[in-house]
């Protein structure tokens, strides 16, 4: 069947998204179709819009629209604790966590020297400028991916803030709630409690 070009043009677009295989994407392309045009000006806006209106926080590295992000400006959070992520969705992860109400450090991946990220393409320094500039850090949890990057990057870490000047820091690793391999922003709210109740001294 040939489809005109402006709904394959749409399929082709959709199948580069992660996850979005042609037939998901043929059936997004369909969906779109009967939508009215008032919600796929909307959409196109929304997608348009989306490098405009997000910036990085100066502090922490998440996404955000203003800088300080609302995590780090919210003064109703706890800044001794500063649970350090990979990504901002895996930020998203643990912070739907109740029993969370600490601050975040977004390192933007995991050192992975097969892929050329070594801690140097990193946010590593700005976490330990952090910590040398601010007094009120007493907890640093790692909570990077349990995979074999994510536990190296862990370590890296670990070893920067063993440093005789982060001797009032506690660094902790969380627990085994996570199986190897998987992604925080893929885990639910109770396995990431569990990981986070259960963290060890690292």
């Amino acid at each position: 069947m040939n489809l005109p070009k402006s709904i394959q043009n749409l399929i082709n677009e959709l199948s580069k998204l992660p996850g979005i295989g042609p037939k998901t994407a043929s059936r997004l392309a369909f969906y779109l179709l009967k939508q009215p045009p008032a919600e796929l000006t909307n959409l196109a806006n929304a997608v348009a819009n989306l490098h405009n209106n997000i910036i990085y926080c100066s502090t922490c590295f998440n996404m955000a629209e203003t800088d300080p992000c609302k995590t780090c400006s919210d003064h109703g959070r706890n800044k001794n604790l500063i649970c350090v992520v990979e990504d901002p969705l895996d930020a998203q992860a643990m912070d739907q966590i109740q029993s969370f109400n600490g601050v975040f450090h977004i390192l933007g991946g995991a050192i992975s020297p097969l892929d050329g990220i070594g801690p140097d393409q990193l946010k590593i320094d700005q976490l330990l400028s952090r910590l040398s500039e601010n007094n009120e850090p007493k907890e640093i949890i790692l909570a990077t991916n349990p995979s074999l990057e994510g536990e190296a990057t862990a370590m890296f870490i670990s070893r920067k803030i063993k440093d005789p000047k982060f001797a009032h820091i506690k660094v902790t690793r969380i627990g085994r709630g996570l199986p190897m391999g998987a992604e925080l922003e893929y885990a639910d709210e109770t396995t990431l409690s569990k990981a986070l109740e259960g963290r060890r001294e690292f």
